[in-house]
């Protein structure tokens, strides 16, 4: 077994530690120890493991126990879909709400490693992976969402036509569900016309939400206000996303209200509602 210059096994990095291997590789999957595979070994940097031996390895019970965030991002970056899974079930049994784990770990991970591969540092296939082993973890976590009870309405989510990235979509549609509100996911690269056809598909339809990441993507998300406008009633437009800069940029655009994330999504309608379908806010 060949490790290289400053790296050690992690059988010698549990036995620096005093535990058993098991236990070790524990950490590893849980994102509290880096390792990285080579030749289908876990290998260990002596730097790394002297700051994990002077930080606390114990989940306390609370929700700023441990930076979860870092973790899964080291996960998804390493493609350990089951590590990723772990550290989000670490931060559950740590004390973090379900729109925490979206909003608070999920997306800032996803985020870091978005601008990671815009600086060069990570391949474009890393960031596609990391986002796939996300797809995969939301679809475990989709069906905690659910509400019983009556339905408050009816939303419409989707990004426009050249923005392909679909998770914020999926994550919003989680947490609008959340709220007692039905549903209809479009995904991402949606065209106008099948955004007014879903619409008109939808019974008790109360909005229709779009999700932006990309500038290059702000230009067909207007045209698709216009055609939505022009061919959907009675419903509020509602846009969100990191391209969005806030709540005029996003009347500018043709919407009548912004929601940067899922959280403010469902706040929105909530408070559309109770104003009785009034969109002049913000």
């Amino acid at each position: 077994m060949t490790t290289h210059i400053g790296m050690m096994t992690l059988q010698e990095a549990a036995e620096s530690l005093g535990v058993h291997y098991m236990t070790a590789y524990r950490y590893v999957r849980l994102g509290q120890l880096d390792a990285r595979k080579v030749g289908g070994t876990w290998q260990v940097a002596a730097a790394d493991l002297q700051a994990f031996q002077a930080r606390p390895t114990a989940i306390s019970g609370t929700r700023q126990s441990a930076p979860w965030t870092h973790r899964l991002e080291h996960r998804l970056v390493a493609g350990d879909s089951n590590g990723a899974w772990g550290v989000i079930e670490a931060a559950l049994s740590g004390g973090a709400d379900f729109d925490e784990i979206y909003l608070d770990i999920i997306s800032p991970a996803m985020a870091s490693i978005g601008e990671r591969w815009a600086r060069g540092e990570l391949d474009v296939a890393v960031e596609h992976r990391a986002s796939m082993i996300l797809m995969r973890l939301l679809g475990r976590l989709g069906h905690r969402f659910g509400r019983r009870g009556r339905s408050k309405g009816a939303v419409v989510l989707g990004a426009p036509p050249g923005e392909f990235h679909s998770l914020p979509v999926a994550m919003a549609a989680d947490l609008v569900r959340q709220s007692g509100w039905e549903v209809c996911d479009l995904g991402a690269d949606v065209p106008p016309l099948s955004f007014v056809h879903a619409a008109k598909d939808v019974d008790d339809l109360v909005a229709v939400g779009l999700s932006v990441t990309v500038e290059s993507a702000l230009g067909s998300l207007a045209e698709v206000l216009v055609v939505l406008r022009e061919n959907v009633d009675a419903v509020a437009l509602v846009v969100g996303g990191r391209a969005i800069r806030d709540h005029a940029h996003a009347v500018e655009l043709g919407a009548d209200g912004y929601a940067p994330d899922g959280r403010s999504l469902a706040a929105f309608l909530d408070g559309f509602a109770s104003r009785g379908g009034d969109v002049k806010v913000g």
